[in-house]
């Protein structure tokens, strides 16, 4: 956890928020913005963009759980939920809006900042988490635009999975763009076969089986993927 941590603080008890912002300030904690609802509380935690949200469950015009929801679908910050109530209803529904950690009001100093470092942690596991889904589903989205590419210019060039896969790694290496975007390329080519204008609908028509059709639609593009120019078979 860093040192000094910019927090939103929103209760709309002025007296809670005194003693909170105390806590903080002497613990060399910035307290960036302060609201009395739940609607502020979302608003500031948008444009401060904190390190921590501080939060009172029962707030006017919009509650804490519910604002603690939009924070946390938004991944803008961790909340640590502040309740004069422990009910087991309270704690379920504090887990479902997202939030990372909550206090029992009167809040201590000893309680307050394990609980902030708790939060901030977990926030953190999760944001890393979601980072590595997310580049898990990049990967998969690639390797099926691959795949497809490849069986593409396969069928098109009677080449092997290794010999496909290595020209368009040497191609994309060559122009500097990604593999991505050159499956993506490949495909887009084989797809939109009506801007070929040299094949005509007859062509077209003939086209029956799909090696024959790949070997059609990727006449003119083989010749610049595989470095061939512009021959007497491509014009």
């Amino acid at each position: 956890m860093k040192n000094t941590l910019k927090v939103v603080l929103a209760d709309d008890e002025a007296l809670i928020r005194l003693d909170i912002r105390e806590m903080l300030t002497e613990g060399g904690h910035e307290v960036a913005g302060e609201a009395n609802n739940g609607e502020d509380a979302v608003a500031m935690t948008r444009a401060l963009q904190p390190d921590l949200v501080i939060m009172d469950v029962k707030m006017p015009q919009m509650d804490g759980l519910t604002a603690s929801k939009i924070i946390t679908d938004e991944h803008l910050a961790p909340v640590l939920l502040l309740t004069a109530y422990s009910q087991q209803e309270i704690v379920s529904q504090a887990k479902s809006s997202g939030v990372l950690g909550y206090l029992v009001k009167p809040v201590r100093e000893e309680q307050l900042f394990p609980a902030m470092e708790i939060a901030i942690s977990r926030f953190e596991e999760i944001k890393a988490l979601g980072a590595e889904l997310g580049l898990l589903k990049e990967s998969l989205e690639t390797r099926k635009l691959l795949d497809r590419a490849k069986g593409i210019l396969m069928s098109a060039h009677g080449f092997t999975e290794q010999e496909a896969y290595r020209k368009m790694q040497q191609y994309s290496m060559n122009r500097r763009i990604s593999i991505k975007e050159l499956a993506e390329a490949v495909i887009a080519s084989a797809l939109k076969i009506n801007k070929y204008k040299k094949f005509t609908q007859e062509e077209l028509r003939g086209c029956v089986n799909f090696s024959l059709f790949c070997q059609k639609i990727l006449q003119e593009l083989s010749c610049i993927f595989l470095g061939n120019g512009y021959n007497n078979k491509c014009n």
